[in-house]
């Protein structure tokens, strides 16, 4: 393959930097607090917003590594399970051997790496369809998970993690850490992803696997750091939750986090069939869903419309989603 062809099959698998996509996302999102506003008008007070930034910042953080995975064409539905054991591990070593901040952060970066790393070489090397294997080791790690639990909640959790937590330690300008760590770390990606050729290679296997790996792609190796990377984020967004509960973890941490990963993905932008997304996209997605949540709780209404908001705007985004690639078919 030439390299002007090459450069034709960036050219229509990348996206522009920002969509229409995800400036509809964006009028949405104010449109939303602006509502909320008139309807409670606390809800743009710093006490309202810092919460959601906070639960926020997790969700986004995971999110940023899904959309490296789904943007080469596979899925991960495990992060919720792999959450769990990076967790109680986490929090074990900082009850039981005291450990530093510096020390608990590359613990849990280290196990969910490895985590990811493990789905990455079965999909990658196995070569078998990712919603198979992480499906499978969704329950895998659960399992594991619940082993370190042993039936029990891990007590007297110490305040090492506190600069992540919602206190005052927890804060810069009225902006939690957590939030901004995440907003680099999403910088950071956006611009791999966009200004490196290595970042463009996901876009290529997404859109095409066979001809990315005839052009030079190390497929393989590209869609195992996919995963390694998303496992490692999974690990810091662990740290993140532990430091923003109680002195108490159960075994309901990453309960469910897979669902609103992936939704904050789909609802970003990024194609569920690979080849398109951002991270830009997937960070205004984060904010939405937690808006959403926010808004039916300060609202006063049953916390299960919530979801059912979520998968009405899952659904407008994978249909709207479809519909583009039918339009680019018919262009063709």
């Amino acid at each position: 393959m030439t390299a002007v062809a090459v450069r034709g099959k960036r050219e229509r698998v990348i996206a522009p930097l920002v969509t229409g996509q995800e400036i509809v996302l964006l009028v949405v999102v104010a449109a939303l607090w602006f509502v909320l506003w008139w309807a409670t008008p606390a809800f743009l007070s710093a006490d309202s917003l810092r919460p959601l930034l906070i639960e926020v910042a997790p969700v986004a953080l995971i999110g940023v590594g899904m959309t490296l995975v789904i943007v080469s064409a596979g899925i991960d539905v495990s992060v919720g399970s792999a959450m769990m054991v990076c967790g109680v591990i986490t929090a074990r070593l900082l009850v039981e051997a005291q450990v530093s901040l510096v020390v608990a952060l590359l613990v849990a970066i280290a196990v969910g790496a490895l985590l990811g790393a493990v789905n990455g070489v079965l999909i990658a090397w196995g070569r078998v369809h990712a919603i198979i294997i992480t499906f499978g080791t969704l329950n895998l790690f659960q399992f594991v998970g619940r082993q370190l639990f042993g039936s029990q909640t891990v007590n007297g959790i110490p305040s090492t993690l506190d600069i992540f937590g919602r206190g005052d330690a927890g804060r810069t300008f009225g902006l939690p850490h957590s939030f901004l760590l995440m907003a680099v770390i999403a910088a950071a990606v956006w611009w791999y992803l966009r200004q490196t050729p290595g970042g463009r290679h996901f876009y290529a296997i997404g859109g095409d696997p066979v001809a990315a790996e005839l052009a030079g792609v190390r497929v393989r190796r590209r869609v195992l750091l996919a995963y390694v990377v998303t496992g490692a984020l999974v690990g810091l967004a662990a740290v993140f939750t532990i430091a923003k509960g109680t002195a108490t973890l159960d075994q309901s941490i990453g309960s469910g986090k897979e669902l609103a990963v992936i939704a904050a993905v789909v609802i970003g932008g990024t194609s569920i069939m690979g080849g398109r997304g951002s991270v830009l996209g997937t960070i205004l997605g984060a904010l939405l869903v937690q808006t959403v949540t926010s808004g039916v709780t300060q609202l006063g209404w049953p916390s299960d419309l919530s979801d059912l908001f979520v998968g009405v705007f899952v659904i407008i985004a994978v249909g709207a989603d479809l519909l583009r690639e039918r339009a680019r078919r018919a262009k063709r």
